[in-house]
């Protein structure tokens, strides 16, 4: 008799524990008699990695913790009514809107994706608008011609472009450098200066000053190359994120042009 009595205690144990067990797996904790659902944990921690912080199984606990306190702030900021008052109204809209928007985006790209062929497309189309030569050359800007005059006449006397250049060039930036531009295409530069470069033979200093907006330019030409563009796969991730940004924006647009307001 006592051990059948035993049998059937130990019996009704187990089963209440199976069945509390989903119960239990479903609530993080019961605060002040409220359910705190574990799926707030792992929407936290969702959030977290979104933000590129990826919570470790040793974080979890300190999770579960900062659920609860948020469960019993929350608690008492409706005990004190302020859920009810104008300001938490208009901030509840406010991270409404925000969030289905981010949703809304986020479905969009999804359902939208920048594809291998478009990527190729835009590089293809970039290369093919920036293809020609690039050029080093160096250059003295002072503000008078006569002053030019005379720079060019002591070089072509023996005297060092780069010595001058950093004692009396008025471009800070490549005077610092014995005048040195760097690599750089024509266009990046202003009409007067890139028609005078390209006409230069490498290593060659100009005749005659180049007169620009910024005064007047002592011009030697240092070195010419073909552009050199990096590879697709080097570049694919920016253009990728360029694509749908333009994707984006075209959705947006669309929107409102369709949109009624008044």
């Amino acid at each position: 008799m006592k051990k059948t009595l035993l049998s059937a205690l130990i019996s009704a144990a187990l089963l209440s524990t199976v069945v509390a067990a989903p119960a239990f797996a479903q609530n993080v904790a019961i605060v002040n008699g409220k359910p705190v659902p574990t799926a707030r944990v792992e929407a936290l921690a969702q959030q977290l990695a979104k933000a590129g912080r990826p919570v470790s199984p040793e974080m979890m606990g300190q999770l579960k913790e900062e659920v609860i306190a948020r469960e019993l702030f929350m608690q008492e900021a409706q005990r004190q009514g302020l859920d009810a008052n104008d300001d938490f109204k208009a901030q509840m809209e406010l991270s409404r809107q925000a969030i289905l928007i981010r949703e809304l985006f986020g479905t969009f790209q999804k359902n939208n994706p920048v594809t291998d062929d478009e990527i190729k497309a835009e590089y293809d189309k970039f290369v093919a608008a920036n293809s020609g030569k690039e050029y080093r050359a160096r250059h003295i800007l002072v503000e008078k011609e006569e002053q030019a005059k005379a720079i060019i006449a002591s070089i072509k006397k023996g005297a060092k472009f780069e010595d001058i250049a950093k004692k009396q060039s008025k471009d800070p930036g490549s005077g610092a450098n014995g005048g040195d531009l760097d690599w750089a295409s024509p266009g990046n530069y202003v009409q007067e200066f890139s028609d005078a470069m390209v006409k230069l033979t490498k290593g060659k200093l100009m005749d005659t000053p180049v007169k620009s907006q910024f005064g007047f330019h002592v011009l030697r030409l240092d070195d010419v190359r073909d552009i050199k563009f990096p590879k697709l796969e080097e570049v694919k991730p920016q253009i990728s994120q360029q694509l749908g940004q333009q994707k984006l924006m075209k959705f947006q647009e669309d929107l409102r042009a369709k949109a009624k307001i008044e």
